[in-house]
């Protein structure tokens, strides 16, 4: 009677260490999953510090906190690499794309445009949209034309028929950014010359 009550503790034992090794098996891949690139991982928070060179995302997910190793940061994240742990740090602003800090972006989100490092609706003023690269680039603000120039021909003034002459304006104001889009800032246009020069024939200086 005591060596069938011995065995019948003997394979419940047998039984619950076996439940508990698969048990533990199955957390152990569920985890292993999570933390990919871990150094340190928690079953429920997933990732706390990473490897070298890869970078921390932290999630929410309603009140829960995730965390996962990544070798560059997702749209709307920027890396921060610090002495204990690289960060990926969110955009400020949620119409950005990808940035440069946390409040420079330096790519928006469609139906954006960007303009010194601050994603818009609509471009500011003195600006105008680039729908190929959608930034808003600075526009100039040309001042009034100059009187035409003399007609001229290969630097003559006469002994032609036909000639050039020209008109210049500049940009008022303070300098503009470089790579600013301007109008035109001269124009030429035919006119007539004097055929024959009286006295012979005279150049431009």
């Amino acid at each position: 009677m005591l060596w069938i009550i011995f065995m019948l503790l003997l394979f419940i034992s047998s039984m619950e260490m076996l439940t508990q090794n698969r048990w533990k098996k199955q957390a152990s891949a569920g985890l292993l999953e999570n933390c990919t690139g871990c150094v340190l991982c928690s079953e429920d928070n997933g990732c706390i510090t990473c490897h070298h060179r890869l970078f921390l995302l932290i999630w929410r997910d309603g009140i829960r906190q995730y965390g996962m190793c990544v070798h560059t940061c997702p749209p709307g994240y920027f890396g921060v690499r610090g002495l204990e742990v690289n960060r990926c740090t969110k955009c400020r602003s949620p119409s950005c794309e990808s940035c440069f800090s946390r409040d420079f972006c330096m790519k928006c989100k469609d139906k954006f445009y960007l303009h010194k490092g601050q994603c818009f609706r609509q471009c500011p003023p003195s600006t105008t949209a680039q729908p190929g690269t959608r930034e808003c680039q600075e526009t100039c603000e040309p001042g009034p034309w100059s009187e035409w120039s003399a007609c001229t021909h290969e630097g003559r003034t006469c002994g032609c028929k036909w000639g050039l002459e020209t008109r210049v304006r500049e940009v008022a104001g303070a300098a503009k950014e470089e790579g600013a889009v301007c109008p035109a800032l001269l124009e030429t246009r035919r006119c007539r010359m004097r055929k024959h020069c009286p006295g012979g024939e005279h150049r431009t200086a």
